[in-house]
């Protein structure tokens, strides 16, 4: 029986990705040594990190418009601290947007460092909304966003207009959908959702806005230093390094973000329609605020939970129970999630629904 693999993350690859990562688990580029144990000074590595680079800010629409892309370890939860380090002048201060619990942690890092002002939060409704109607001070250094938020299941659909850079934790939502790159400072996003497997973390930053806070930035957490080493100041994480590139390549085979944004649409439509028609389910989001990611909802009598459960384990779907802090349930549907597997926890929805 097939499973569809509705995790938050580390989430469901690509099949081809796989069996190509597999592959040169075994045997890398006919060199007779796995991609786990090859030098990530090698020739053949080095080609791999110069690629996947170069394909990001091409996905993007960034080549050739001063921006850098690195592949970092840490997770996005390091650059809740790094970015601060490199962007928040001394005696300056940093804007936040409180829209979740991954927003929350940033703001906390940034503290630490300096001045910071949350302009706006969710927080009061349980952060199922995404906050409106704010305003960014002209004299921050930087304006903080979270585009998706995963716990809770809102994504921002209008990216505002700034007049500071705007600096976005895309980890949930990067490269699902097109957006004009250009409007932003610096993106962040852990891998392990939309382009790669967990252990590397993709930054792409316009190189003109380093070196500016006066800080003395320790050396693992200046930008600078990993643009010059390109991504390899430390030993970088190979295997996730290429299975991003393999993931990379994959989406360019597709037709690039647009395509892949026209599928999650439909992916996401067809989910939230029975989410709206079954008398079973509610959803937690608002709906104007819906993430087209992670689609959060739950039942309206908790007394039925055991049957739904073991309906989703005898259709194979896994990986869709609510994130601890907020329970009820959570389908990730991210880019590499197939139709079928939406079409088919739907239809499980449906047989739920003439069964109670």
């Amino acid at each position: 029986m097939k499973t569809h693999n509705f995790s938050a993350g580390p989430s469901i690859l690509p099949q081809e990705v796989l069996a190509q990562a597999s592959q040169a688990i075994l045997n890398f580029n006919n060199s007779g040594l796995s991609i786990l144990e090859i030098s990530h000074r090698s020739k053949d590595f080095v080609a791999v990190m110069e690629e996947a680079r170069s394909l990001i800010l091409e996905l993007m629409g960034l080549q050739n418009k001063g921006y850098q892309a690195l592949f970092l370890q840490g997770g996005a939860s390091m650059e809740f601290l790094r970015v601060p380090y490199n962007l928040l002048k001394e005696n300056g201060k940093a804007a936040y947007l409180d829209s979740g619990t991954w927003a929350s942690g940033a703001i906390k890092q940034a503290k630490i460092l300096g001045e910071t002002i949350v302009v706006a939060s969710s927080k009061d409704k349980n952060y199922s909304y995404i906050p409106k109607d704010y305003e960014v001070p002209a004299d921050a250094d930087y304006f903080h966003i979270t585009t998706n938020n995963t716990i809770f299941g809102t994504q921002m659909h209008h990216i505002p207009d700034t007049k500071v850079p705007l600096v976005s934790d895309m980890s949930s939502d990067i490269l699902s959908r097109e957006i004009d790159f250009s409007k932003f400072g610096l993106i962040y996003a852990g891998a392990q959702k939309n382009i790669g497997p967990a252990g590397v973390t993709l930054i792409v930053i316009k190189e003109e806005l380093l070196g500016k806070t006066g800080r003395n930035i320790p050396t693992i957490l200046d930008y600078k230093v990993h643009i010059e080493k390109e991504s390899m100041h430390n030993t970088p994480a190979v295997f996730a390094v290429y299975t991003s590139l393999l993931t990379l390549k994959w989406i360019k085979s597709k037709g690039g973000v647009a395509a892949l944004e026209k599928i999650n649409n439909e992916k996401a439509e067809l989910l939230y329609n029975e989410i709206d028609r079954n008398p079973l389910f509610v959803g937690t989001a608002n709906v104007e605020d819906r993430s087209k990611m992670n689609v959060t909802f739950l039942l309206k009598d908790e007394n039925h939970k055991q049957r739904f459960d073991a309906l989703c384990k005898e259709s194979g779907i896994s990986g869709i129970n609510g994130h601890r802090s907020v329970g009820g349930y959570r389908a990730s549907i991210y880019n590499a999630l197939p139709l079928e597997s939406v079409q088919v926890l739907v239809e499980v929805m449906q047989e739920f629904e003439r069964t109670i």
